[in-house]
């Protein structure tokens, strides 16, 4: 098998209004990569997608998927790749189980072996109780794990996520990484577009960000975010502070009297901090980063900001 899950050489995209959405693309995944793919509303994420599902006739550029330019043998590439939309694209008033058997007729899966199947996807994405219940019923969390189930039904070696946690709450997004850690590590391929800048640096371990139709960057992200030349914590204390305290090549401030912001320079240890505190005789009833460290490196690469997940779904 192929060592690169996909490759994308030279890719462009130009509209017929003029707009260029995509200027000479080029990235490679690994077989079994967890990888982020960010960037701003407008940037080509979804072009760059809707290439590699076919949905999107590119101008120019090469797309191979395993080894198979989708060109050439576009019925073989797609058996290898999954895709999850960022919009709910299934019949709202089918069944789960019916959604899931009716995907496994679209790759001539028969229902002998579709079912177990199917049951063993809806089971893994806790949906199995509500296999005979109108998709349209089913809250959005539960909507977001039928996609990714449906995606999967024909085991797919690649399988790409557009935001696959948009508009779930903090408890369900936490179950959704559980899940998509679970097949990645059966050996899936998982490329992640994701607004939520905590969701990619928990999750992925490569990343590309692309903007305006390019890739800015493209490395590992234990790489991308030793870019940071400092980082800032706050820390809630046990005891009162009435004056900045001192800490030896350390900045620090007050919060609040129980509440200390520090900001550690490249280089330097947390260590020195726990130090400090251990020294006073103060206790730290809990630490947090002040700012999510891959958003403030996104910032700085885009030139631009974050958007939320009402703005998905532009170009």
């Amino acid at each position: 098998m192929a060592s690169l899950a996909l490759s994308i050489k030279n890719l462009t995209k130009d509209y017929d209004n003029g707009f260029k959405a995509l200027r000479g693309l080029s990235l490679k995944v690994e077989t079994g990569d967890f990888f982020a793919l960010l960037g701003p509303n407008g940037a080509g994420k979804s072009t760059t997608i809707g290439i590699i599902s076919s949905l999107v006739r590119k101008t120019s550029g090469l797309v191979e998927i395993y080894g198979t330019d989708i060109d050439q043998d576009f019925s073989t590439a797609k058996k290898y790749l999954g895709v999850v939309p960022q919009e709910f694209n299934f019949n709202q008033f089918e069944t789960p189980l019916d959604i899931l058997l009716y995907q496994a007729g679209f790759y001539g899966i028969s229902r002998h072996l579709a079912l177990p199947k199917a049951k063993e996807l809806l089971s893994l994405m806790s949906l199995w109780e509500k296999r005979h219940q109108q998709a349209r019923l089913l809250s959005g969390g539960m909507k977001r794990r039928l996609m990714i189930a449906r995606a999967m039904m024909h085991d797919p070696k690649l399988l790409i996520l557009d935001e696959p946690t948009a508009g779930v709450d903090i408890e369900l997004r936490r179950s959704m990484w559980s899940i998509m850690r679970d097949l990645n590590a059966a050996g899936t391929t998982i490329i992640l577009t994701t607004h939520y800048l905590e969701e990619a640096e928990q999750l992925c371990k490569n990343i590309a960000i692309i903007d305006h139709g390019t890739i800015v960057t493209c490395t590992s992200m234990k790489n991308l975010l030793g870019r940071l030349g400092s980082q800032s914590y706050l820390f809630d204390l046990s005891l009162s502070l009435n004056e900045v305290p001192h800490i030896p090549e350390i900045v620090a401030r007050l919060v609040d009297s129980q509440t200390l912001e520090v900001e550690i320079q490249k280089g330097k240890s947390l260590c020195d901090v726990f130090d400090w505190f251990r020294n006073e005789g103060i206790d730290v009833l809990s630490m947090r980063n002040k700012s999510n460290r891959l958003e403030e490196l996104f910032l700085k690469l885009t030139k631009s900001s974050p958007l939320n997940e009402e703005d998905a779904g532009s170009i």
